[in-house]
């Protein structure tokens, strides 16, 4: 019982939060390829390998099996797609953002510097919007728990 007390409640509201942008990705018609799916799985298994690892052994140190993985990108994929209008960054932004960091580029590296810039305000905007996005289809739902945690 300690530990339904203490795990409970996070895991209902994971499990609703799940379902909520699930059923938000419906009805906005957003669906998620296996291409997509396996491009993101072999972007992460090429990231582990460069470390010295595999796949199959860092999701068993995070008690993750391929499936657990597929439905978490899934997810991030949903949410990304929900939030994409709020999540663009413009070249201006990234021109902002060095201005404003007195970031030095070394020639030749402009492109791909621009690039990770670019991706790194992307995530801060993701970070931001995917929270807001969730309150928000909590906020519109009616959820009706039978159990108090």
């Amino acid at each position: 019982q300690k530990l339904e007390r203490a795990s409970g409640k996070s895991l209902l509201d994971s499990i609703i939060t799940e379902k909520l942008v699930q059923n938000e990705a419906s009805a906005k018609k957003i669906v998620v390829s296996d291409d997509e799916i396996n491009a993101e799985i072999k972007k992460i298994e090429d990231q582990i390998v460069a470390q010295g690892g595999t796949l199959d052994a860092a999701l068993g140190a995070q008690s993750m099996s391929r499936d657990d993985l597929k439905k978490q990108i899934v997810f991030q994929k949903e949410v990304e797609a929900l939030v994409a209008d709020k999540i663009n960054v413009s070249d201006e932004e990234v021109a902002q953002y060095i201005k404003d960091n007195k970031i030095s580029i070394s020639e030749g590296q402009e492109a791909a510097t621009g690039d990770q810039i670019k991706n790194d305000l992307r995530n801060q905007k993701l970070n931001t919007e995917a929270p807001a996005l969730i309150t928000a289809l909590k906020a519109k739902a009616k959820i009706q728990y039978f159990v108090k945690y």
